[in-house]
């Protein structure tokens, strides 16, 4: 008899990953483009670093609050499911018993061999078994609130310092350009290293990283340099 051989899949990194990819790219973003705008305002040095603290700070709160709030609502709907297949399977576990065999023909399986499948993985697990195959519920993709919400603060907060120290460190004269330069290799640099984790491609990922982080910086300073003429 061969021995099992573990397996490593990137569906399994799929709920850290997405929390982990959206938070930096949004604190990267966001906070170079703020930066950028205030910068172009003519605002002094001071300003600048207090705005971009600012957005660091709010921003990652933010974040951290929204993937809360939006992935408990998921957890809800799960729950709310899983509570239902649950009174169904008590209630008529024979019209269950059909339903699930009923997904395995339409995957390929001839009937009596479904009802045999079906029969024996209710027998171990019911519910388990309906909630992976008829509600797409698994280990891998159920709602995590606190590691969502937790994640996407911590990677806020990191993706958002990168372009604060570096408008630290920058001349006034050449702090736009510095932190646009800077944020812009940052963010080849995050698309890439996502796109490897999650084995896309990794030029792809990367131009449509810098792409649109590019935009929103333009666009920002942009606005922020009316605003400052105006005012």
């Amino acid at each position: 008899m061969r021995a099992r051989h573990a397996e490593s899949h990137l569906i399994e990194r799929i709920g850290w990953l997405r929390a982990a990819v959206l938070g930096a790219n949004d604190g990267l973003v966001s906070t170079a483009s703020l930066i950028v705008g205030v910068a172009a305002s003519a605002a002094a040095a001071s300003d600048i670093l207090v705005a971009g603290t600012a957005g660091l700070v709010a921003g990652a709160m933010s974040m951290a609050a929204g993937e809360y709030v939006s992935v408990s609502s998921q957890s809800d709907t799960e729950r709310a499911d899983l509570a239902r297949e649950r009174r169904e399977l008590e209630q008529d576990p024979a019209a269950e018993r059909e339903e699930l065999a009923g997904i395995y023909v339409s995957r390929g399986l001839d009937h009596d061999l479904a009802l045999k499948v079906a029969d024996q993985l209710m027998a171990r697990d019911a519910l388990g078994a309906h909630a992976r195959d008829e509600l797409g519920i698994s280990t891998f993709t159920t709602a995590r609130p606190i590691q969502a919400a937790l994640t996407s603060a911590a990677t806020f907060s990191a993706g958002a310092a990168m372009p604060l120290l570096v408008a630290a460190v920058s001349p006034a004269d050449y702090l736009v350009v510095s932190v646009s330069a800077a944020s812009l290799t940052f963010l080849a640099v995050l698309g890439a290293l996502g796109a490897q984790v999650g084995g896309a491609a990794i030029p792809r990922a990367t131009a449509r990283v810098a792409f649109w982080g590019a935009l929103a910086m333009a666009v920002t300073a942009g606005i922020g340099h009316l605003v400052g003429k105006v005012v």
